[in-house]
């Protein structure tokens, strides 16, 4: 089982694809029960980056899905039935949090809104993700990881300076904007323990894009500051961005007068010991100079090397790994940032929430649930009868007939 957390809170997950999945994902985690509800077909994530090979080994499971919707049972509803949108009420007045990510206004016009459950369940926690939220002008435009990235101005500091806007490689709007469902869900949780009632909980690509972005925005504010990109480098510090080694590249920081000076002594005083790099000033207006000389040592030295020669001087420093070395390197797993899930024959290896707890396993978990893999366990344990569940599957209400699971 998953941890213990949130024993006894149910969640209605409605979203699909990313940010609302990545959310109720560590809601599971924590031990609430996530009902995750599917449109016929089911989550679109279901079918990202299934290839032959893949399909051929492992069913055809999406690496996406698998990684995002662990600790759930899956119902395939067509919500556009009568019978799919009672099913929904009736879910929805026995739940304590519904989690959406439709664009503003489709769960209204399913029955389905905020009022529309608030009315039947004054307890419910409400929680939408939208692209640029609920209000404003571009309030029903829709978008994905990649507009917010552009619109909110984070590819413009992405890249190379003088060269095409480059996007960040991971989802990182959306997953960063799944933790911040997640925070607000528990805030409101905590409030309804004092006040016993549920609310509406808002939250945006928008407004995840611009927390990431929040230090840029307010230089911009002070005095109309707008930077460049920089590649590896930072604008507030030098050095702070990767240097090339013999063998790959290794990221150094020293973004103090003391973290330099132990640099200096590590690498080299004769190059580096100038009065031109003397001060955190005098680095940052000789910029060029200064990677310049840094680099010209670490080209003759191995990774390997400049992280014995920077730890001992106590400078931070990292290899630039791979997608592979990062993933199997052997402090992830120390943390338990690696879990284990089956999915047919085969264990594949899952990130854990990025967070643990004293005195609750989290390391039990069961595999992402086969589409509608759920629906006559759930609506069992909700009072309906196999008759008439079976009724409801020859209406439609599960999109096309399939056999009871």
């Amino acid at each position: 089982m998953a941890g213990n957390v949130l024993d006894g809170i149910r969640v209605l997950d409605f979203s699909r694809v990313f940010a609302g999945p990545a959310a109720t994902q560590v809601l599971g985690d924590m031990g609430a029960d996530i009902l995750k509800i599917e449109p016929p077909g089911g989550d679109e994530a279901r079918y990202y980056g299934v290839t032959r090979e893949r399909l051929e080994k492992f069913g055809g499971v999406s690496p996406s899905f698998l990684a995002l919707n662990r600790n759930k049972r899956s119902l395939e509803i067509d919500l556009r039935t009568e019978a799919g949108k009672e099913i929904a009420l009736k879910l929805a007045k026995d739940c304590d949090v519904v989690v959406h990510n439709y664009r503003p206004g489709v769960m209204e016009r399913l029955g389905l809104g905020y009022e529309d459950l608030k009315a039947i369940n004054p307890r419910l926690i409400f929680a939408e993700f939208s692209a640029f939220g609920t209000t404003g002008p571009l309030a029903k435009a829709g978008a994905n990881d990649l507009a917010l990235q552009a619109h909110s101005g984070l590819i413009s500091i992405t890249g190379e300076e003088d060269r095409s806007p480059v996007r960040c490689g991971s989802a990182i709007v959306d997953l960063h904007g799944s933790l911040a469902i997640v925070s607000g869900i528990l805030g409101a949780l905590f409030h309804r323990v004092t006040t016993g009632l549920g609310q509406r909980v808002e939250s945006s690509l928008l407004l995840s894009s611009a927390h990431l972005m929040s230090y840029f925005y307010t230089e911009y504010w002070m005095d109309g500051a707008m930077h460049k990109p920089m590649g590896t480098a930072n604008h507030l510090s030098v050095p702070n961005q990767a240097f090339p080694a013999s063998d790959g590249e290794v990221v150094i920081i020293a973004s103090t007068n003391d973290m330099w000076q132990r640099l200096v002594a590590a690498l080299g005083p004769d190059e580096l010991g100038g009065p031109e790099f003397a001060g955190v000033f005098d680095r940052r207006s000789n910029r060029v100079q200064l990677v310049e000389a840094v680099s010209a040592i670490t080209r003759t030295k191995t990774c390997a090397q400049l992280l014995d020669i920077l730890a001992e001087a106590k400078v931070v420093a990292t290899k630039v790994n791979t997608i592979g070395e990062a993933a199997d390197h052997p402090q992830l797993a120390a943390v338990g940032g690696r879990l284990e899930l089956p999915v047919g024959q085969h264990l594949i290896g899952s990130v854990a929430s990025p967070f643990s707890f004293s005195d609750v396993d989290m390391s039990e978990v069961t595999p992402p649930p086969a589409l509608g893999g759920h629906i006559d366990e759930v609506l069992q344990e909700y009072g309906y009868s196999q008759e008439q569940i079976d009724a409801f599957r020859a209406s439609g209400a599960f999109g096309k007939i399939t056999a009871a699971q």
